[in-house]
């Protein structure tokens, strides 16, 4: 490990290796200490030093490389789709640590969206393992993206979900660093942060899995946010979430800046989804998110805010799907406690309306 990166890692309270993370704030500050300036940000992108992933079924490059991993059945499924049109993914409304709820969000999304992205639920540290999560929602009949962090495991813990995860279904793996513990809600347990992100991307790309990360381009560093997303994909990467970021034109201009950096990966450009004050509520708690102009203003002003939302919704999908790079859009956001399956079946009605775009 290079001498600055080791210096960095020792001053990041999450102690990435590939920093910066997407919680940094509009000051270049820490997401847990406000008086803490970000270590990652002054620097250049910290480049890939491990070994290089395969990339489209050719052989590797690097100094040790891996053999090419059989692709798991889920990531099969999910470039066979690919293939053929882009999708729509939604983020999963389903209380934690509840089959049920799980079940009947299943059923009401199945049809127009493509597949549930099923992280570790903010207000929610306690739920059910990846792998559990992924099998339950494959079994219902929906195919899971499913979020894994690096909080709350090591690499060896990270890596059992990883095989479980392939045994389970799950048709691509989304490696998340993961907020720290501080910022939410417990604060009690210990933080691991064994690996980050663009490490748990290779070891998921090992196990064959499809792997999709996240970026957040008007999160700073600006200037570092495309060429961070260039080292996860030597790392393993082959889809980038990309987060909200203000419209159509700011995931334009990343794609762009991408691409002039040999970037192959396809982009899934998340909607903020606003249908009630509740929905809007946890929108806002998403760090550093940026929306449209008067995005959601005009919604909930509106005399009817769900429709309102689901229109916004689609126009927006609309506009990031017509970008070139853009394989899909993320359904982003949540319920609001108790509307669960209600806010399931309209993310499946802003599905339906974007079938002829697709």
């Amino acid at each position: 490990m290079p001498a600055d990166v080791r210096a960095a890692r020792a001053a990041c309270p999450k102690h990435m290796e590939y920093g910066p993370c997407g919680g940094v704030g509009f000051d270049g500050s820490c997401e847990i200490d406000e008086a803490l300036r970000c270590p990652f940000i002054d620097g250049a992108a910290i480049a890939w030093h491990g070994v290089v992933a395969e990339t489209g079924g050719g052989p590797s490059r690097g100094a040790d490389p891996l053999p090419d991993p059989t692709p798991s059945p889920g990531a099969a499924r999910v470039r066979d789709l690919l293939a053929t049109r882009r999708i729509v993914v939604a983020d999963f409304p389903a209380r934690a640590l509840d089959a049920r709820s799980l079940a009947a969000c299943v059923a009401a999304l199945s049809g127009p969206v493509d597949a549930v992205l099923s992280g570790d639920a903010g207000p929610a540290r306690v739920q059910f393992a990846p792998s559990y999560r992924a099998r339950l929602i494959a079994d219902e009949g929906m195919l899971p993206f499913i979020g894994v962090n690096c909080r709350d495991r090591n690499r060896v813990a990270l890596e059992g979900e990883l095989a479980g995860l392939a045994h389970a279904g799950a048709g691509v793996v989304h490696c998340v660093t993961g907020d720290h513990t501080e910022t939410g809600s417990r604060p009690d347990a210990k933080p691991v942060f064994d690996i980050d992100s663009t490490q748990l991307a290779a070891l998921a790309r090992a196990a064959g899995h499809l792997v999709s990360v996240g970026e957040s381009p008007t999160t700073p560093p600006v200037g570092q946010r495309a060429a961070r997303l260039r080292e996860k994909e030597k790392a393993g990467a082959d889809l980038c979430f990309v987060n909200h970021c203000g419209g159509a034109q700011p995931v334009a201009r990343f794609i762009a800046e991408a691409r002039a950096l040999g970037t192959t990966s396809g982009f899934i450009p998340c909607i903020p989804i606003v249908l009630d004050e509740g929905s809007a509520h946890l929108l806002r708690t998403f760090t550093t998110l940026v929306l449209p102009p008067g995005y959601l203003d005009g919604i909930l002003r509106a005399a009817d805010p769900r429709e309102a939302g689901i229109v916004a919704a689609v126009e927006l999908s609309r506009a990031m799907l017509a970008l070139d790079g853009v394989v899909g859009v993320d359904l982003s956001g949540g319920a609001a406690p108790g509307r669960e399956v209600e806010h399931a079946r309209d993310l499946a009605e802003i599905a339906r309306r974007l079938e002829d775009d697709l």
